[in-house]
């Protein structure tokens, strides 16, 4: 009885599975030589058998396509047939035909097999038939080279694949895009792999969206730059992802520094508090330089020291009556050398030791001395009777002997002659306790608190930054308009000159004149250097030692020694320094003396 027939020699060389089995992939040595394991045809019982029906069943098995399945297939019984009989052409000629067949149906299954699992598995199948039939055939040897390489490409993008639905894009150098990537180095072009490296791109541009969506900004540029990584040509796709994470991140700085603004808005200190929170968290999502947020800490800066004003502000408070207050001028907050330095010229001990002093927040100021007419609203409106006018007379110049007198009949209505003051004049004749009582009106009218200023907001206002020993600066003359102050060229209406001085310097006023007649100085105030003198708020004290160093006033309850800052229309150089300062008593009033109010922001 003859042996069955076996397939050719060269499948000898692999191990045999059970017949009719699907064959395997092994891998031998490095990846670039695997091949596809033998196929091991099912044994055809040919003893006793109708050569001529089993050459019929072969070739129905072949027109039915059915190649190699089990003993009835039309491969095994060629092969059958052919090894029992070598010279039978019709087996052959079957074989032939099988064998072409095969590679027919194993290229078409290979052209399927990117959309279809089962078709690379009957691809491979039929692969290790054509190495079965003909291992050296050059036809059969490119299909097992391509049928290896597709089940490679396949492990590869399944375990991308695998990754990718497991939410491992590969960002950390492994997961699916490490996958496809090694596929893709296989093969350029391979539309599986392609598609799923830009799943990974559209992963991780949709995972910047969501961290975008979440305000969390930090996050969303990370995966943009892994968006950015996975291939070279991504620009594009970025670029509008990150123009959508940029369109989120300014809506929402937009949205933070709107309820700041709010809040600001609402005043008092839990609105700043709160104001400076919002700014935080814009800062934290912000590109360094943002102009919105440069813009809120400007803000709040603004709110911290000046409240809802800004520094420089002109502005009038309403009164009761519907009319308008004394027009005020914010000073910006800031600090300054309070004082004279030892080697000052002219200086006094009272006006040291020079010291430093810090104003945290601004304050408004009156833009000129309180007036005539704006002191006299008060006198009527509130029944007041000043200290001139109850005591019936007051200090006045005497141009016929060029002395300060006491004069009946002079009050606040009175100039610094004692004739009638014109209502833009500053008041004059007016006790410190008349200038608080004014305050005290004023706040009551307004809502606001006025008050004088204390002694070192007025040096302060006065030099506006200037630290010169004048309050222009160090050169021994006034610069021309800059103020009201005794000059060699100015002439009283009798031809009086001053003996001490500016030399060369003129103003063409003898005594005070209308307030804001001169130019204002650096912070937008005028008359502080000159005109008249002013009541503070301070009590004297005979220097400087222990006092504030926040620019409150130094004030003893019940003191009757007051000061009096700013130099004088009368005054000499020395009384016009940066530094002056003079001790008048509270219920003095003179044709030298007037005021000016501060307000808190």
């Amino acid at each position: 009885m003859p042996a069955p027939a076996r397939a050719p020699e060269a499948a000898d060389t692999v191990a045999e599975p059970p017949p009719g089995a699907a064959p395997s992939v092994t891998v031998r040595g490095d990846e670039s030589e695997a091949v596809v394991s033998a196929w091991i045809p099912p044994t055809v019982e040919l003893e006793d058998a109708d050569r001529a029906a089993l050459l019929a069943q072969a070739a129905a098995a072949l027109e039915a396509g059915r190649l190699f399945e089990d003993a009835q297939a039309a491969v095994p019984v060629y092969l059958a047939l052919a090894a029992a009989d070598p010279k039978d052409r019709a087996a052959r000629r079957g074989l032939q035909r099988a064998q072409a067949q095969v590679l027919r149906e194993a290229r078409a299954a290979l052209a399927a097999a990117q959309d279809d699992p089962a078709a690379l598995a009957r691809a491979t199948q039929l692969a290790a038939v054509a190495r079965a039939l003909a291992p050296a055939d050059a036809a059969v040897v490119a299909l097992q080279r391509d049928v290896e390489l597709a089940r490679r490409l396949d492990g590869l993008n399944r375990a991308g694949e695998e990754d990718l639905r497991a939410g491992r894009l590969g960002e950390q150098g492994d997961g699916a895009l490490a996958w496809f990537r090694d596929a893709l180095a296989l093969r350029a072009d391979d539309p599986r792999a392609l598609q799923g490296r830009a799943a990974v791109e559209s992963a991780a541009l949709r995972r910047a969206g969501d961290a975008a969506a979440r305000f969390q900004f930090d996050e969303a540029e990370r995966w943009l730059g892994h968006a950015q990584a996975v291939r070279e040509d991504a620009a594009g796709a970025v670029a509008d992802a990150r123009r959508r994470v940029e369109s989120l991140r300014a809506a929402r700085i937009a949205a933070l520094r709107d309820a700041a603004l709010r809040e600001l808005g609402d005043g008092g200190l839990v609105g700043l508090r709160q104001a400076r929170m919002r700014l935080d968290d814009i800062l934290r999502i912000a590109a360094p330089g943002d102009p919105v947020a440069a813009q809120l800490r400007e803000r709040i800066d603004l709110a911290t020291h000046y409240g809802v004003f800004r520094p420089g502000q002109v502005f009038t408070d309403a009164l009761a009556d519907g009319s308008r207050g004394p027009q005020m001028v914010v000073v910006p907050h800031g600090g300054f050398r309070m004082g004279a330095l030892d080697s000052e010229p002219g200086a006094a001990a009272a006006e040291k030791p020079a010291h430093y002093v810090r104003f945290d927040r601004g304050f408004a100021m009156s833009l000129t001395e309180v007036t005539v007419a704006e002191f006299g609203r008060f006198v009527a409106q509130a029944g007041a009777r000043p200290r001139a006018t109850r005591r019936g007379n007051s200090i006045v110049y005497d141009e016929r002997s060029g002395n300060f007198v006491r004069r009946s009949g002079v009050d606040w209505r009175s100039g610094y002659d004692g004739r009638p003051a014109a209502p833009n004049d500053p008041v004059l004749h007016v006790s410190v306790r008349d200038a608080e009582a004014y305050a005290a009106w004023l706040s009551q009218q307004t809502g606001r608190h006025y008050r004088l200023p204390s002694e070192a907001e007025f040096e302060y206002a006065l030099r506006a930054g200037n630290e010169g020993r004048f309050p222009w600066g160090d050169d021994g003359t006034p610069p021309e308009g800059s103020g009201n102050f005794a000059g060699a060229n100015d002439v009283s209406p009798s031809g009086r000159t001053w003996n001490n001085a500016f030399v060369g310097f003129g103003d063409g006023y003898w005594g005070p004149a209308p307030v804001g007649r001169f130019k204002p100085n650096a912070w937008g105030l005028h008359d502080l250097a000159g005109n008249v003198s002013e009541w503070v708020a301070d009590c004297w004290h005979a220097s400087y030692r222990r006092a504030p160093t926040d620019g409150a006033a130094w004030f003893n309850p019940g003191c009757r020694a007051r000061v009096i800052r700013g130099g004088v229309w009368s005054g000499s150089p020395a009384q016009t320094r940066s530094a002056w300062r003079a001790s008048m008593d509270s219920d003095m009033t003179s044709a030298r003396v007037g005021f000016r109010l501060v307000r808190g922001i």
